[in-house]
């Protein structure tokens, strides 16, 4: 997977060196935004810690242990998604993603989710999709629900975003689910 078409405005592209510039440009101009769900903005923000951060990426990729993507949006890089992990064994992925801002609402991050489930079902062969969602975070809580995803449970103290203790909600998709939920949430967007 070198990149992957989601829609006419998305497509997918595994993360490469080349992406560094416009990943700090991105955290320069989203970092309030970015900061408030994820951890990694204050100590991941050079052209350096980002080639280290796709460096990584890709070696795990390579050892089939996850798949990070950068999200472009008709055209610019705007965002990540992730496989964050990828369980042969127990046959599951975990899902992550941002978005810059100014590119919330457009149905973006559904979209790509709505991919990265196909490729987990019907390419990597997994039995189980899920995503952690902060309890408070509702537009990604927002999101896993659109998917037809599954509330599963909370758990607490579950990530320190930088001393803020956050409980998380896990939402999670079957494979036995998918087809159906899948196909009725389509219908239901095309009418």
């Amino acid at each position: 997977m070198f990149s992957q078409t989601v829609d006419t405005d998305i497509q997918l592209a595994l993360v490469q060196p080349s992406f560094a510039p416009r990943y700090v440009e991105l955290i320069n101009t989203h970092f309030d935004y970015l900061s408030q769900w994820l951890a990694w903005p204050p100590h991941c923000n050079t052209e350096s810690d980002f080639l280290n951060f796709i460096r990584r990426s890709l070696q795990e990729y390579a050892e089939g242990k996850s798949m990070v993507c950068a999200i472009f949006y008709q055209g610019t890089l705007v965002g990540n998604c992730s496989f964050n992990t990828i369980n042969h064994s127990l046959k599951t992925v975990d899902i992550g993603y941002w978005l810059a801002a100014d590119k919330q609402g457009k149905g973006i991050i559904t979209r790509v989710c709505r991919h990265l489930i196909s490729i987990a079902f019907e390419q990597l062969e997994m039995e189980k999709v899920v995503i952690a969602a902060a309890v408070e975070n509702q537009a990604s809580r927002a999101v896993a629900e659109r998917l037809g995803m599954t509330r599963e449970g909370v758990i607490s103290r579950s990530e320190n975003l930088n001393g803020r203790i956050l409980d998380h909600a896990i939402y999670a998709l079957h494979r036995q689910h998918h087809h159906t939920e899948f196909t009725s949430k389509l219908a239901e967007e095309r009418t």
